[in-house]
């Protein structure tokens, strides 16, 4: 898919979160009914897609945060901030 090509194999698009296993394909934007019954442009249009792991799918769907990957914290010098 264009989407997961562009996306690279990312999780949410994320550089250096590969998804493991299948790829999915998630609307950023919430689908309507009207969407589906006048194929708007916010059902297939692939800026409004990004690839996504079944586990971020699930957190996004079912609000579990805890479920998502998290971008480590990088640390500079005189950084005295705690994680």
């Amino acid at each position: 898919s264009y989407v997961i090509t562009r996306d690279e194999g990312n999780d949410m698009g994320v550089y250096d979160f590969p998804v493991t296993g299948a790829p999915h394909i998630h609307h950023m934007n919430p689908v309507t009914l009207e969407d589906i019954e006048y194929a708007t442009d916010n059902l297939l249009n692939p800026e409004y897609l990004v690839c996504v792991s079944q586990r971020t799918h699930n957190a996004i769907h079912y609000g579990d945060q805890s479920l998502l990957p998290r971008v480590p914290l990088a640390r500079t010098a005189g950084d005295t901030r705690l994680w």
